[in-house]
């Protein structure tokens, strides 16, 4: 099957969604539904994660440690205020992709100190 074929179901099974009566709130369940299976999955990939490498969290310094955590403590926050960042408007979003730049940062910093030969 082509990649236009596959296109082209995806479209005509949202058209549907949108276009049938109470479309629109099937749409909204099965949107609700897939977030909640994402942020699950990621939940489950951070506690495997964490239990593979506790050791290695556990031995890093207390400063890279508290940089580490706070990093994904603002990384939950920001993707909790996600709604109200974006209904902000364009500042909102320049602040939402920042914090999650800096949270992203915090961890590369943690990880890159970590790889360090001293």
């Amino acid at each position: 099957m082509s990649t236009v074929a596959k296109f082209g179901i995806v479209a005509v099974v949202a058209l549907l969604l949108f276009l049938l009566p109470g479309g629109g709130d099937a749409l909204d369940v099965v949107l609700t539904l897939l977030t909640i299976a994402f942020f699950a999955a990621i939940a489950v990939l951070g506690y495997r994660l964490f239990r593979q490498y506790r050791f290695e969290i556990e031995s890093l310094p207390d400063g890279q440690r508290l940089v580490f955590y706070g990093s994904i403590g603002l990384a939950f926050l920001t993707f909790t205020a996600t709604n109200r960042l974006f209904d902000a408007g364009g500042l909102g979003v320049l602040a939402w992709l920042a914090l999650l730049g800096i949270c992203s940062y915090g961890v590369f910093w943690v990880w890159a100190r970590y790889r360090r030969y001293d």
